[in-house]
Formats: C-alpha cells, structure tokens, sequence
C-alpha cells in the first residue's frame, strides 16, 4: 500500500542539494510517496514542537525539546567545522562590547542563537527574519545580528564587520564541529518506515555528491541571489561527509553542544539523543 511522507526543510541551497534526488524522482522510493514543503528553520522549529511533521529539517536546539517524539536521522547534518553563524556589527566591536545589548536573531530555537549565549550569555536576543537581518544591522536598527544561511558569505556587501564566527570559536573550544541541524523522523512512524526514509535520504544525499553539477544547477534555485561560485562554496561547507552521516565526532559534537547548554541552563533537561538509520 503506497504512503506518503511529507518532507519538510528550508528553500536554502544546502537543503535544495541534498533533497534533489528525492524532489526529482532520481531516487526509486517503492511504496513512498514524498510531498515537500519548504519553510523557514525557525517556523520548522516550532512546528514540529506542536508534532505536525513526519520528517523535517529541524535546528540542533529545537530537537533538545522535541526529543521524546523524535528521532534524529543519521543522515542530513548540516556541521560547520571550523566556521558557522556569524556575528556582525555595523562597526568594529569586540563581542564583549555587546554584553547586554540588543542583538538580532533569526529565532529563539536556531543553533545559531544558542551558540551565541554559550559564547556571550548577557545580551537581549531580539528575533528577526534571518533575511533581513543584514538589513537592520547596516540600518543601524540594531547594533549587531546573528547571520546564518547566505548572510555568512554576503555580509561584507552590506558593509559590516564580523565580531565572531561561532563555529570557530566552538572548533577551538571543543575540537569538534559546530553541529547547527539535521532532519528528525517522527517516531510513531514506525522502525520499518523510519528505516526506509533514512535509506532514501542517504542515497539522495549521495546521488547530489556524485552528479554535483546538475545538483547545484537546481540549488541554485534557492541561493537568495548567490553567483555560482559563492553558491558552490556555500553548498560545500554545509553538504559534506557530515551530511552523509554524523560519525563519530558528529554524535559526539550534538551530545557536547546539548550538554553545554544543559549545563549552562539553557536547557530545561539533557535530551536522550538518538540516532537512527
């Protein structure tokens, strides 16, 4: 009996790479059907908190919340080793200039913004629409802003200035890659169904790497005005052997960024994380 399973993750060209296969019938999905729906992460983040996603991308923070009706896949990580969300302002500053300042977010469940508070616990997270946060630091709306997607590459266009990439300061914190999301099943799905899924979304994962160009030809769809050299680069630092799979220091890079943040209390618990597929 055929089933269809819808998928949900962001219109960004990272995410746009890794579905290709999938979207466009390259991969054989026998009795699945896909459906995918494509959203911004924050609103990802907080539907699946109300349960209405089957499979879905999902921040590394939100799944700490969501973890009792989800499963983390092994497959569709997005790491950042040794770079990742960048801090900005309009001029130069050094990030304890901004203890107690406000500072634009794009949403309250990004690992982005949960980084930050590891790195700088003391400022007021103001959330913004990751897309027009480089508008509103260069404005002057707000002394500094999270950025993540295109805004790491394009920042210097809008003439700001980086105060601190957090994937760089969590590589020299902890020597692991800064593991931002990954795509969640829905447990009541069942371990056959999950089983399937996750073999599906390997082998599209694997499909883009080995037919890149004509991956990157549709990613680029979803570039946000990205020429193709930037948008190459920006598909290459967040699909790779990570996407493939976790591995060993992806698993243990999810589980030191949860527990940090546990520690710190930004957490209300230390999630149970499981890996399937």
């Amino acid at each position: 009996m055929r089933r269809t399973i819808r998928v949900t993750h962001s219109p960004d060209s990272d995410d746009a790479f890794m579905f290709y296969a999938l979207a466009n019938g390259h991969i054989d999905t026998g009795e699945l059907d896909y459906v995918h729906e494509l959203q911004d992460i924050e609103t990802l983040n907080q539907r699946a908190l109300r349960g209405e996603l089957e499979v879905s991308a999902l921040s590394i923070h939100a799944y700490a919340y969501v973890a009792d009706r989800y499963a983390l896949l092994a497959h569709g990580a997005s790491m950042g080793d040794g770079y990742g969300p960048r801090l900005v302002s309009g001029k130069p500053v050094e990030v304890r200039d901004l203890a107690g300042r406000a500072i634009a977010v794009p949403g309250l469940l990004t690992t982005a913004y949960l980084t930050l508070r590891l790195l700088l616990p003391d400022f007021e997270p103001v959330p913004v629409p990751f897309d027009r946060i480089e508008e509103d630091v260069a404005s002057g709306r707000f002394e500094a802003g999270l950025l993540i997607h295109e805004g790491q590459l394009t920042y210097r266009q809008h003439g700001l200035h980086l105060v601190a990439d957090l994937g760089q300061w969590w590589k020299a914190t902890t020597g692991l890659p800064l593991p931002l999301g990954g795509n969640v099943v829905r447990r009541d799905l069942g371990e056959d169904t999950i089983n399937t899924i996750a073999t599906h979304l390997h082998a599209s994962i694997a499909f883009a790497l080995d037919h890149p160009e004509e991956a990157l030809a549709y990613a680029r769809r979803y570039s946000r005005g990205l020429g193709v050299q930037d948008t190459r680069t920006f598909v290459s630092m967040y699909v790779n052997n990570y996407t493939l799979d976790y591995g060993p220091d992806g698993r243990c890079a999810v589980r030191e960024l949860l527990q940090r943040a546990s520690d710190a209390g930004l957490l209300p618990d230390m999630p149970t994380v499981e890996f399937v597929g």
